[in-house]
């Protein structure tokens, strides 16, 4: 198949599990190539995420790398016969690629988790939240560029507010809730916003408070996504560069305990609902 124009995280997984079976049987990518009467500069392409790959093509490599998994080899296939272009690729040359990668992620998850500490998670912010984040994080960001970003994190809330929405269940710490990114009014109905999700059931929200004893997951704050098999789930976390994809089993193991210390850490539902309702009526 031709190479592909855009790189997506998605494409670049796919390759990077393809290449994870390979190399687990030993085979060189010329060997490899010789399977799919091919050359090694075409393997080298589909497991970059650079050319993409028929299902039919990596059901054919999954044989010859003794691949018994039968559901993540249908994952995998799945993976590479989707040729849908969903909303976020409207976007696209218009916001940085990591935008469209974790609205991808999100739209495709069968379940969300996430921890943070610092902003009220994106899937719950208001529109005037969001603009006063985006503004003090870039400032003197044009219209252009902010208006984008702030609808597109709008639009990000349609997979837990859809018809069939994907389960998300977020920790925050008492630090972001109480933080004013602008004023009060926009505290006040983003604190609103919050409750309206919690009694619509678009989300499970777990509060930590500040006077909470033996926590010090300050830089806990990350983002987990349930993929169609347990071995495609992904982790997010800001790094020095910018939001990191996180794939490898070990490491995604560490956000899994990671994200239960923190939950222990917290109130339960519905302490944490009423606790977010104390402080809406102290604005």
């Amino acid at each position: 198949m031709p190479p592909k124009r855009h790189l997506t995280a998605r494409r670049v997984r796919l390759g990077a599990e393809l290449r994870k079976l390979r190399e687990a049987t030993g085979m060189k990518a010329r060997e490899a190539a010789a399977l799919l009467g091919a050359d090694s500069v075409q393997i080298s392409q589909i497991e970059s995420g650079v050319a993409g790959v028929s299902a039919e093509r990596v059901r054919r490599l999954a044989a010859h790398y003794d691949c018994t998994d039968d559901a993540l080899v249908e994952a995998l296939a799945t993976m590479a016969a989707d040729r849908t272009r969903g909303w976020w690729e409207e976007y696209r040359g218009v916001l940085p690629p990591v935008f469209l990668d974790v609205a991808e992620l999100e739209h495709r998850a069968t379940f969300l988790r996430e921890v943070v500490i610092t902003h009220v998670p994106g899937l719950l912010q208001t529109a005037d939240y969001a603009r006063a984040v985006y503004s003090y994080m870039v400032p003197g960001l044009p219209a252009s560029e902010l208006d984008p970003r702030v609808e597109h994190r709008m639009r990000r809330r349609a997979v837990i507010e859809g018809d069939a929405p994907t389960p998300y269940e977020t920790v925050i710490h008492e630090f972001a809730l109480r933080v004013r990114v602008s004023d009060r009014r926009v505290a006040r109905a983003q604190l609103q916003q919050i409750l309206d999700q919690i009694e619509q059931r678009h989300a499970i929200v777990h509060v930590i408070p500040t006077d909470q004893d033996d926590f010090a997951g300050a830089g806990a704050s990350m983002m987990y996504t349930g993929g169609p098999v347990p071995h495609l789930d992904t982790g997010l976390r800001d790094a020095p560069t910018g939001t990191a994809l996180i794939d490898a089993e070990p490491q995604l193991k560490r956000l899994r305990t990671l994200f239960r210390k923190v939950e222990k850490a917290s109130l339960d539902p519905t302490a944490s609902r009423e606790f977010i309702h104390h402080l809406s009526k102290e604005l």
